[in-house]
């Protein structure tokens, strides 16, 4: 299979591209496009044949929900039911935006294998031009996960798509780099009080602002099928194994020196200011004061590591406040919980 690159500009009309999206979308195949958090890649929710394709080209596990992704808030209700007004209350909070919504679903509407074992379904508006237009154009649902490889980073500009799945999908949309970097939250509006499943871009804070309390899930129970993505598979991994460690910058400068010494190379992720040129590599991802600047080059930074021949990585922690919780939640997982101690 041939996988073709199309630049979609805002500048530009574009739409001989969208159509030509929204043809293999129709004919039952799959599309990566971007969204604001990271690139999906989309094939329409009530075609359980095309899910399945996404499923394939992914190497997912076939147990692993997906989002559906709707191009107008009043879409919602042919999927969902049972919609509370706390679940419109944060719809007109934050959609079009990264904030997923776990509903009853509509039995016999969305495909079995976008939801399988459970009769939940989450749904979101994204916040992007090209989705938005993409999906207000063909008039469908799509699910979409994200556009990489089963259990790497996700990828946040057309080039990451094109290196995973390259010969592996049709067509790739490309929109630039997404700007939140980190995929969306994921509330389960099912349960009283709502349940964060995923943190994301909308924290639990800002929810909170608009529906009041919240609680945040802490794993899944035994032989229960998950809600949301993200909840039981090891992601978002570089090739080489990743350590978090302290943001010390003297911790951090001897566990350099003890890994060179065994004669390993090593890369080391971490903000601007962090003065780390003993490392054989160094990928700022912004300001150690933003962590929405960090949050949205962790990826893209992660995807760096491969190309070099560095033997470990050390990641640089942050703390929990605001976005910083759904940032440590992807390098937990990154790291398979791995911390370096010096």
């Amino acid at each position: 299979m041939k996988t073709i690159v199309t630049i979609v500009d805002n500048s530009m009309d574009n739409e001989r591209e969208y159509q030509q999206a929204v043809d293999m979308l129709s004919a039952g195949e799959v599309v990566a496009f971007p969204t604001e958090t990271v690139y999906g890649l989309g094939a329409v929710a009530t075609n359980e044949k095309a899910v399945e394709k996404i499923f394939q080209a992914k190497g997912r596990p076939s147990d692993n929900p997906l989002i559906v992704h709707i191009g107008t808030q009043g879409e919602v209700a042919h999927y969902a039911k049972s919609i509370s007004l706390e679940a419109k209350q944060l719809m007109k909070a934050f959609w079009p935006g990264p904030l997923t919504l776990v509903f009853e679903q509509i039995p016999h509407i969305v495909a079995p294998n976008v939801t399988p074992g459970v009769t939940t379904v989450g749904i979101r508006m994204p916040d992007h031009p090209v989705a938005l237009r993409l999906l207000q154009t063909l008039k469908l649902p799509l699910a979409a996960p994200s556009a990489n490889r089963s259990g790497k980073p996700s990828p946040t500009e057309a080039l990451h798509v094109k290196k995973d799945l390259n010969g592996r999908i049709p067509l790739i949309l490309d929109g630039g780099q997404t700007g939140v970097g980190l995929e969306s939250t994921v509330i389960d509006m099912t349960s009283t009080p709502p349940v964060i499943l995923r943190p994301g871009g909308i924290t639990k804070d800002m929810i909170e602002a608009v529906i009041g309390p919240v609680e945040t899930a802490h794993g899944l129970k035994t032989a229960e099928a998950p809600r949301s993505p993200g909840m039981k598979y090891a992601h978002y991994a570089p090739e080489a194994p990743l350590f978090i460690i302290e943001a010390n910058q003297e911790k951090i400068k001897e566990a350099v020196t003890a890994i060179q010494k065994e004669g390993q190379k090593v890369a080391v992720i971490g903000p601007n200011d962090l003065n780390m040129t003993a490392a054989d590599w160094y990928f700022a991802i912004g300001a150690n004061t933003n962590v929405e600047e960090m949050a949205a080059n962790l990826y893209k930074a992660l995807r760096q590591c491969d190309t070099t021949e560095a033997d470990l990585i050390l990641a640089v922690e942050t703390n929990l406040e605001g976005v910083g919780e759904a940032f440590m939640n992807r390098l937990l997982k990154a790291a398979d919980g791995r911390r370096y101690d010096v």
